[in-house]
């Protein structure tokens, strides 16, 4: 069993999630916005930042996945769009949890700008230094982290460590 040693406590994290939330509320102030989470990795993001925002909301899931089993190297990107509702001329934030090489968001954008929307901004709760190969510079970004394969806070290594409120670097 691996373990995790803290890169970012959860008390940080919330308040992070809070001054986030502030900058979401203002820049979207008097506009409908809809959140569109990546699963699986966004969903603690994507429910502590819904709860902060004071906004006509609406919440849509996509999945995208370039990590399967028991790896640390991302692999073939894998998008299931489907659960997605109309969004055209909607604005819309892409949220997930980690802006690494930028091949899923810069994927998962260029998809979402087929469905003509009104505005797409993107928010991603780390961002890992020195490993970005897409040229994406994210509208909203928590933390900036180093290079380390981390979990926690809704990231996983082999589908556990989800459930973890902070974010830890994974040590084997």
């Amino acid at each position: 069993m691996a373990t995790t040693e803290v890169l970012i406590p959860a008390d940080r994290i919330q308040q992070r999630v809070d001054e986030l939330a502030r900058q979401v509320t203002g820049d979207y102030q008097g506009r409908s916005l809809t959140i569109v989470g990546v699963l699986t990795g966004s969903l603690m993001f994507l429910a502590d930042l819904m709860r902060r925002l004071d906004l006509p909301l609406r919440i849509a899931l996509i999945q995208a996945s370039s990590y399967r089993g028991a790896t640390t190297r991302a692999g073939e990107l894998h998008v299931q769009s489907d659960l997605l509702p109309d969004l055209r001329g909607r604005h819309l934030l892409l949220l997930d949890d980690i802006l690494d090489t930028g091949h899923t968001l810069a994927h998962l954008a260029r998809e979402l700008k087929s469905f003509e929307p009104a505005s797409l901004r993107v928010a991603v709760l780390l961002r890992k230094r020195g490993r970005q190969v897409e040229p994406l510079e994210p509208d909203y970004c928590g933390f900036e982290i180093p290079d380390a394969f981390v979990v926690g806070y809704g990231l996983d290594y082999n589908d556990e460590y989800r459930n973890l409120p902070y974010i830890g670097v994974l040590k084997q």
